[in-house]
């Protein structure tokens, strides 16, 4: 993954990762998707699902999901 593409990805987990606490069932990954593509980010069904799994484990105040770290 370039630079360009990892920072816009960060920042589409940044703003899911804001409102994910309070966020009903299935709407972290279908907002994590609509930005992804808003932003022009294609990722595999394979990462975007890595992503959900940090996102929705991070309890708040706990920090922030680091794309390249889940993704490597």
């Amino acid at each position: 993954m370039d630079i360009d593409t990892a920072q816009a990805a960060q920042a589409v987990v940044d703003r899911v990762t804001s409102y994910q606490e309070s966020a009903p069932e299935g709407t972290v990954e279908k907002e994590l998707r609509d930005g992804l593509t808003e932003a022009g980010v294609n990722l595999s069904d394979d990462d975007v699902r890595r992503l959900v799994d940090a996102i929705e484990g991070t309890d708040e105040g706990e920090g922030h999901v680091k794309v390249a770290e889940v993704l490597g």
